[in-house]
């Protein structure tokens, strides 16, 4: 599967437009991360369980959005975007969605 943010695949032409895909998460830290990067904020610096926790979302939702796209028969996925939002104090949303098409 080719995941591309562009909207073409350099050498290949879009046979079909399949339609949209998209894959979502959301993910919390437990209390004691909250804490520790509660401090950090404090402190200043890289906030490590937030990092982590947000690029975990993100694989997360781009490999549900390529499993739909995959069902779909889809040779790529282009115009690949990720939307995040926060659904409460400690919770993010991650959104992955793009355009599922068949290649020439």
């Amino acid at each position: 599967m080719i995941i591309a943010n562009t909207d073409f695949i350099a050498g290949k032409k879009v046979k079909e437009n399949l339609g949209l895909v998209r894959g979502n998460t959301i993910r919390a830290k437990g209390l004691g991360k909250d804490i520790k990067a509660a401090f950090r904020n404090i402190a200043g610096g890289k906030i490590d369980e937030y990092v982590d926790m947000l690029s975990e979302s993100r694989e997360e939702a781009l490999n549900e959005m390529v499993e739909k796209a995959e069902k779909m028969n889809a040779d790529a996925v282009i115009n690949v975007r990720f939307m995040t939002s926060s659904v409460m104090g400690s919770a993010a949303e991650i959104l992955a969605y793009g355009t599922a098409v068949k290649l020439e």
